[in-house]
């Protein structure tokens, strides 16, 4: 487990590789997304470039909702997600959420007329390695959870 703190002074503590790390039912997900050799990103209208994620609806597993993620803020169509791990966030206040990754490479992506909060794909042939000083991408990119992540991903070979 590595356990470190946000750039907003959270706790997080990430395990990659166990399966659930935390809890059967994670609230988030995140997705490490791929196709046809890049990294496929969303454009968030308030927060910037990230992976595909967000919130698990009711009644729905991590996994769906990882697919529809994907589906909605990129276009991007999928039907196999491998479970990398899972990570936990401890805020200020207290509260404690999680959130499941997934890797997926995309069969397609197809164009929307609405990707929902954000400005649907945006390809990457590789992530800046300067990152967290890239005004483009989102706090979510920027802390230890994505560089960890990618790395464990392309470590299984889950990645072309």
């Amino acid at each position: 487990m590595r356990q470190f703190t946000d750039a907003f002074g959270n706790g997080v503590k990430l395990v990659l590789g166990i399966e659930p790390a935390f809890t059967q039912t994670p609230g988030h997900v995140l997705v490490l997304t791929r196709f046809n050799r890049e990294w496929v990103l969303t454009s968030h209208q308030e927060r910037g470039y990230e992976f595909p994620g967000g919130k698990v609806e009711a009644g729905e597993q991590a996994e769906e909702a990882a697919a529809r993620e994907v589906w909605e803020e990129t276009g991007g169509i999928t039907n196999h997600l491998v479970y990398i791990g899972q990570y936990q966030v401890t805020l200020n206040s207290g509260k404690t959420f999680w959130k499941t990754i997934f890797a997926a490479e995309l069969e397609d992506i197809k164009d929307r007329k609405s990707y929902e909060e954000t400005n649907g794909p945006v390809l990457f042939q590789e992530l800046p390695v300067a990152i967290t000083a890239d005004d483009r991408f989102s706090f979510i990119m920027k802390d230890d959870v994505v560089p960890m992540a990618v790395s464990f991903a392309i470590e299984q070979g889950l990645f072309k």
